[in-house]
């Protein structure tokens, strides 16, 4: 058997690079377009993102809306709950003595035993 160096040296000798074929053109190539796709795939996109953003913007101004609605609901029920509790206050007053007394006597009514006196010409 021959040394090792001597075997590589053979086989590189032997083993010459080949010229690299050349591309074969195509013959049934179809003819370019007159229509520029580019340019309409482009345009349709831009209306697409005109269509989303316009949608976004609703949506933006739907929700500001909501908000203020919700605020004034809001005032509204807190005018509610005033107005609630200063008519609880009255309904508590109406119910105590000294209130019925003074609205009967407003009213011309006088109690049980008492002589009504009608004081006229104050010289007013």
């Amino acid at each position: 058997m021959p040394p090792k160096a001597q075997t590589t040296a053979r086989r590189e000798a032997h083993t010459v690079p080949l010229p690299r074929p050349r591309p074969q053109p195509v013959a049934g190539r179809l003819a370019r377009s007159r229509i520029g796709w580019d340019r309409k795939f482009r345009i349709v996109m831009m209306l697409v993102v005109g269509l989303i953003g316009w949608i976004g913007a609703r949506a933006g101004l739907a929700l500001v809306a909501a908000h203020a609605q919700a605020a004034a609901e809001t005032r509204y029920l807190l005018s509610l709950e005033h107005q609630h509790s200063s008519l609880l206050a009255q309904e508590r007053s109406l119910y105590q003595k000294a209130t019925i007394v003074r609205e009967a006597r407003r009213l011309g009514m006088v109690s049980a035993g008492e002589r009504p006196f009608v004081v006229v010409n104050l010289g007013r």
